[in-house]
This record gives C-alpha cells, sequence and structure tokens, in this order.
C-alpha cells in the first residue's frame, strides 16, 4: 500500500475492568499491596526511570524466548449484551472512534485497521501481580492512526475507552501523554503469537505500551480521545486503577 493511498484511508474516513480479574480485584483491596507497590522506593524507583530516556525502547526477545502460554491479565470477557453481540459476528460491526482534540475524526472497522502497515515485536509483559510473560504482538503504530487523525496542537493525552464496563458501574479506561503514544513501540495489537486476539486477551484490538505495567495495556478498545487534560474523564485519576486504587499514573518499567 502506498502513502497516499494509506493517507487516503485515513483521511477519508469521517475501550475495565468490566469483571474484574479476581486477583488484581483481591489485590486492589489490600493495604498492605498498596504500601509495598507504591512504597517510598518504588516512588522514587520509577520516578528516576521516568526521568531517563523515555525513547529508549523496551527490550525485545527472540521467538524461541517466548512463553509457551501467555496468561490474560484484566477482565477475561466484557460480558455485555453489546460485546457478546459485536464478537459472535467476529467483530464486523465493531469500529475503532478516534475523537476529541482532533481535526478528522476516525471511525475504522477491523480490516481497514489490519490493512495498515503493522509492526510485529516479542516483549515481556509484567503484571502487577507479579508475573510476566513473553509474546509475540502485531500491530498498527499508534502513530500512524493519529497521524491520520491530524491531532490539534492542544492534545496532551489519549484516554483509551474500552468495552469492559464492570456490570455498567465504571468503565475500565487508561491514558497516556504524547511522549508515550508516538513511542515506536507503542501499537494497537490486533495479533498475539501469530494468532488474532482471543476475547480473554483483549480481542478485537488492544494498547501495547511495552515501557509500561500491565494496567496500563487496556483491551477491548473501543474508542480514544485526545484530550488537554484528565481532570473530567472519570475519576479524573488518568486510568481505572488509578481512580480506584491509587495506582501511579505513569507506571514505567
Amino acid at each position: 500500500m502506498t502513502f497516499m493511498s494509506r493517507r487516503s484511508l485515513l483521511t477519508g474516513l469521517a475501550a475495565t475492568a468490566g469483571g474484574l480479574l479476581t486477583g488484581c480485584d483481591k489485590l486492589a483491596q489490600s493495604e498492605d499491596f498498596r504500601k509495598a507497590l507504591f512504597s517510598a522506593e518504588n516512588v522514587h524507583r520509577w520516578t528516576q526511570r521516568a526521568l531517563t530516556d523515555r525513547q529508549a525502547l523496551a527490550q525485545e526477545f527472540t521467538p524461541d524466548q517466548m512463553s509457551p502460554y501467555f496468561r490474560p491479565n484484566g477482565t477475561r470477557n466484557p460480558g455485555t449484551a453489546e460485546y457478546t453481540a459485536i464478537s459472535a459476528n467476529n467483530f464486523a460491526d465493531w469500529r475503532l472512534k478516534v475523537t476529541g482534540l482532533v481535526n478528522r475524526p476516525l471511525s475504522l472497522s477491523l480490516p481497514q485497521i489490519k490493512a495498515l502497515p503493522h509492526r510485529e515485536q516479542i516483549t515481556r509483559h509484567d503484571c502487577v501481580e507479579g508475573w510476566s510473560a513473553i509474546g509475540k504482538w502485531r500491530g498498527v503504530p499508534l502513530r500512524t492512526i493519529l497521524d491520520g487523525a491530524q491531532l490539534k496542537t492542544s492534545a496532551k493525552y489519549l484516554v483509551f475507552h474500552c468495552a469492559d464496563t464492570n456490570g455498567g458501574a465504571r468503565p475500565y479506561y487508561e491514558s497516556i501523554d504524547m511522549v508515550d503514544a508516538f513511542h515506536p513501540q507503542t501499537i494497537l495489537a490486533f495479533a498475539l503469537n501469530d494468532k488474532p486476539l482471543f476475547v480473554a486477551n483483549g480481542a478485537p484490538l488492544r494498547l501495547r505500551v511495552e515501557r509500561h505495567l500491565g494496567y496500563k495495556h487496556a483491551k477491548y478498545l473501543i474508542g480514544i480521545e485526545a484530550v488537554d487534560n484528565l481532570a473530567g474523564i472519570h475519576g479524573g485519576k488518568g486510568g481505572y486503577w488509578e481512580d480506584v486504587a491509587g495506582y501511579q499514573w505513569y507506571a514505567g518499567i
């Protein structure tokens, strides 16, 4: 696909822990866990990492280092009527909407996203629960989508809205700043280990922001909103776990 045809595709177009992963939910309720996770020592360590070169690449691995099983993180199925319907139809009616502070709002189907130039990377997922897994991700660099939407200069953050609504009580969401948004390893992934994403792993599309802990990797994406601040989004702290359990917004590793 030529550069002009890719741009024509984008410019011509005008997602939680919904059912919470039991382990993460229990950990979030533990005061001892929260104190350890966000102790002065850990905050200092993460702050130091935040001040280092944020454009540096996360480590990538070889195929022989991939985990034999990639454990799902977070909820394993949003379980809403809307999500059940679109997944039953193999996501034919699913759309990713790009809105907010953009000059060209987008509404992209899964085939349109898959037709764009993509990136493959074998990286390690580090969950806040303490486990890790190495998997091969394939997806579209987020910067490609943002270039098509034409961000306004006032946009400072991207909010990722998810299909996981936690029973309608509080939707899962996450956010990142523009440094991470344009990082070369930040992708919207549609495949894991050379197979389309399973529902448990975030089908049909999930965020991979490789230099962050697992809770930043939003699953079941339905929308990306460009904003100038996070104060008016749900609990105002930039993410589901940040709102409900006091997790750090910048979860760099």
